[in-house]
């Protein structure tokens, strides 16, 4: 029998239709627009344009809504030959209308209008789907970084650790069994002493819990496996995903702490909720960090990197999010992604008073396996005292007998990538 009750910790039903209601006005304009500058060399000519419409959006997106509200579970044949291609041609139409539009108004001052238009959605056509074949080949890539966190009062507890971070994974039944092979794989190669899952392990249904356990759930590591939820646990359904995930072998942290044992001290490991949720499973930093110890190291794992500025007020030394994935699109020599103009933490490391924060590209993608000018990445982090508070590239003669080499400056050109913003802000 299917539940009726509420998740207090999902976004009310009315802020979900206005969501819902908005989002589809956006794309059946940019579908009208786009339809009625070609529909002069369409066959069936606006029909066609309109057929699209109700064939790769209404319909789709009518049949996502009602089996997420059914609780009805889409397989991977229903994801991969429904929903996929609905988010490919949401992507195509947001891009191609704008510059349909622009083209015939640039076209309209030589009377041109309709054929510079479609000259312009051709081309685009064209350009995005060699961008989305590249994407697609750029999302079986993975990369494992290995990073150097260096703070100037890490204590011996502390000191040495080694952290695997993986991060927005949706796994579900579509997602490849042979690149979460590799993912794992990469984890163990790694020999971390802790393991930290940053939010997002799911698709968008409490049953992909299931498809996680089998790729994932034989992680593991000394000091254990932890993981916090993001913003598609929420949407998921928390409330019946909680304890699918409690059932893994990995600790939840939401909104608390736990007290690590290393090297003869220990240190706090602690997780907060997600923004996206309300109720218990909303960020409640202060319940977070209750129970750390005066002036004791903590390292907070936190989904989205926009409650970064506060724990950083607040003291935390060390923060690792995910969220952003990046983009799926991103170029970290210019330090620039997809997400850069609406997020102002939206790639890479981040130093603030002495506070850190590394945000991750995710270790797989959502939507639609598209990456571009960067791979999904498996990361490691090594926690060193160091003089200087920084996130950077690990090199391979930095580490020597277990102590921290300085390194001139010459050789970390291009390396490091850490970002003191204290001064501007």
């Amino acid at each position: 029998m299917t539940s009726t009750s509420v998740d207090p910790t999902r976004p009310s039903r009315r802020t979900m239709v206005r969501f819902v209601a908005w989002v589809l006005a956006i794309l059946t304009s940019c579908w009208a627009a786009a339809g009625l500058l070609a529909a002069p060399v369409l066959p069936g000519r606006g029909w066609t344009a309109a057929a699209a419409w109700l064939l790769l959006t209404l319909a789709p997106l009518g049949l996502f809504i009602g089996m997420r509200a059914r609780g009805a579970y889409p397989g991977a044949l229903v994801r991969v030959l429904v929903f996929r291609p609905m988010w490919y041609a949401q992507l195509f139409v947001l891009l191609l209308a704008p510059v349909g539009v622009a083209a015939a108004v640039v076209g309209l001052a030589f009377g041109v209008a309709g054929s510079a238009a479609r000259a312009a959605l051709a081309v685009g056509a064209a350009l995005l789907l060699l961008a989305a074949l590249a994407g697609y080949a750029g999302s079986r890539r993975l990369r494992v970084r290995r990073l150097l966190v260096t703070l100037p009062e890490l204590p011996a507890a502390a000191e040495g650790l080694v952290v695997a971070q993986i991060s927005d994974l949706h796994v579900g039944p579509h997602t490849s069994r042979r690149f979460l092979a590799r993912v794992a794989d990469a984890v163990r190669a790694a020999r971390p002493e802790l393991i930290a899952v940053t939010g997002d392990l799911v698709d968008d249904f409490p049953p992909d819990a299931a498809h996680y356990a089998a790729a994932l759930g034989s992680l593991e590591a000394p000091l254990g496996v932890f993981a916090i939820p993001g913003n598609h646990e929420v949407y998921s359904g928390w409330s019946e995903l909680r304890p699918r995930l409690e059932a893994l072998p990995l600790t939840l942290l939401v909104n608390r702490s736990v007290r690590l044992a290393r090297n003869g001290g220990g240190f706090s490991l602690a997780g907060t909720g997600d923004p996206a949720a309300s109720g218990e499973l909303a960020p409640d930093l202060a319940r977070t960090l209750a129970e750390v110890r005066a002036g004791e190291f903590v390292l907070v794992l936190a989904h989205n990197p926009a409650l970064w500025p506060a724990l950083a007020r607040r003291g935390a030394p060390l923060t690792l999010s995910g969220h952003t994935h990046w983009g799926q699109l991103g170029f970290e020599r210019w330090g620039w992604c997809l997400a850069s103009p609406f997020l102002e933490l939206a790639m890479g490391a981040h130093a603030r008073d002495g506070s850190l924060l590394y945000i991750h590209p995710g270790t797989n993608y959502w939507g639609i396996p598209f990456r571009l000018g960067h791979a999904a990445e498996v990361t490691v982090l090594t926690l060193r005292r160091g003089e200087n508070s920084e996130i950077r590239e690990e090199t391979a003669d930095e580490l020597r007998d277990g102590e921290l080499r300085v390194v001139p400056r010459s050789e970390m050109r291009g390396k490091r990538f850490s970002r003191d913003e204290s001064a501007t802000k």
